[in-house]
């Protein structure tokens, strides 16, 4: 018996195109389950049908162009129609339906196209939207004018400016990358503005840690520019929160690299591990004492941070980054291969993830495990020491050290464990 999918193929895309419009239709038809009889936009059964037609549209653009943009037209048609007809019988009827409708009808078209992946991703963002409405409401009373005005100097550097950047080498040696430059100051910004709200939504203790956690998973050095921007305009009542901040990414880092090693450089992960495991100890030993520190204020300092979004921490960063790959595309371009640890410890500073990566990249053999653990072992030393003068310098002297020492015992303790292992 013949496969009916096999001779008419368009009956799968289709099919999607007509559950996505009722999945939406069920959101809608949930959102408006209150509304009078007669007064809402479009109900499940509506949704579902727009979904099916441009399902249908997409399906036989090819085979019945026309066919296909008349059905396309004249659904478009009839819910601008509809929304006009809503707008005239009440004043203060939403947009939302109609731009759910439309949207509705793309996906439908997508689906029946063949893009039943791209289809399905933007629906389902979209369901999300509007499942979430009560609560992007009330985060959107809660701001202020400086958060709106920080929201919107973010998106002027991250959606404007990055994009506009060339990403072809340029300076010296090539070193100099400006989008990639320009990405270092969006993401410290970026997790210093996501600092601010979750700690003035969940509170100073759980929105800083949870930020700093999350955010070190991709880069720590973002994450400690970010707090020690902070710290520099923070009461002494904040600063427990903050340090333990600095100190719980420094620990997440530990374990972020020794996962990288063992998925790039798996060679290199047990001596690596042995040289990582005491730096991380010792961050969450400090973690866990400035957050009981912490404790003693109730965790409340830290919500009324002045800033939320401050581009000098980030800016300097940027400026650091710019001089260290100049020096590492100079050690390399002096000694060549035979610079490798060096090469490795200057931009590791950085950047500890490139040092993993590049040591992956060499041919199989070419270290001992030792030796590869030991030559990965001074990114991570000289990464920690260089957040350290980040935590030491930004905020100052006098509300810097904490942080700073912080980092430094971490450091001291991973150096004394390749010492030893260098030595045995």
């Amino acid at each position: 018996m013949t496969d009916p999918l096999t001779l008419y193929p368009e009956l799968l895309p289709i099919g999607l195109a007509l559950a996505l419009g009722l999945l939406v239709g069920v959101q809608r038809g949930w959102a408006q389950r209150h509304a009078i009889d007669g007064r809402r936009f479009a109900g499940v059964r509506t949704f579902g049908l727009t979904g099916l037609a441009g399902g249908f549209a997409g399906a036989f653009k090819l085979g019945e162009p026309v066919l296909s943009f008349v059905v396309l037209a004249a659904s478009a048609g009839l819910i601008v129609l509809g929304y006009w007809r809503s707008t005239r019988d009440g004043p203060n009827v939403s947009g939302t339906a109609s731009m759910v409708a439309l949207l509705t009808l793309a996906a439908g078209y997508l689906a029946g196209s063949g893009e039943g992946v791209v289809a399905s991703v933007a629906v389902g963002m979209m369901v999300l939207v509007l499942a979430l409405r009560e609560q992007l409401h009330g985060w959107v009373q809660s701001l202020d004018e400086r958060e709106v005005m920080a929201i919107a100097r973010f998106a002027l550097i991250a959606l404007v400016i990055l994009p506009l950047l060339p990403a072809e080498p340029m300076g010296p040696f090539g070193a100099w990358k400006p989008r990639q430059l320009w990405l270092v100051v969006v993401m410290v910004s970026g997790f210093s503005f996501a600092g601010y709200l979750a700690a003035k939504h969940f509170g100073a203790t759980r929105g800083v840690l949870a930020t700093a956690a999350a955010g070190s998973m991709v880069s720590s050095t973002a994450v400690t520019a970010g707090l020690a921007g902070k710290i520099k305009e923070a009461s002494e009542e904040d600063l427990p929160v903050l340090n333990a901040g600095i100190a719980l990414a420094s620990a997440v880092m530990f374990v972020r690299v020794m996962v990288l090693c063992a998925v790039l450089a798996p060679i290199a992960l047990v001596p690596f591990a042995i040289i990582a495991v005491p730096g991380m100890v010792v961050s969450l030993g400090f973690a866990v004492w400035h957050f009981r520190k912490s404790a003693g204020h109730g965790g409340k300092g830290a919500g009324r941070l002045r800033n939320p979004f401050d581009l000098g921490p980030a800016l300097w960063l940027a400026v650091l980054v710019m001089v260290t790959t100049v020096a590492a595309r100079w050690v390399l371009d002096e000694w060549g291969d035979a610079g490798l640890a060096v090469v490795l410890a200057v931009t590791g500073s950085i950047d500890v993830d490139s040092a993993i990566i590049t040591m992956g990249n060499l041919p199989p053999g070419t270290l001992a495990p030792k030796l590869a653990g030991l030559i990965l072992a001074p990114p991570v030393l000289l990464n920690t020491v260089f957040k350290a003068g980040i935590a030491f310098s930004v905020p100052g002297r006098s509300k810097g050290w904490p942080g700073a020492l912080a980092l430094l015992a971490a450091a001291l303790a991973s150096g004394v464990s390749a010492l030893v292992m260098l030595l045995g």
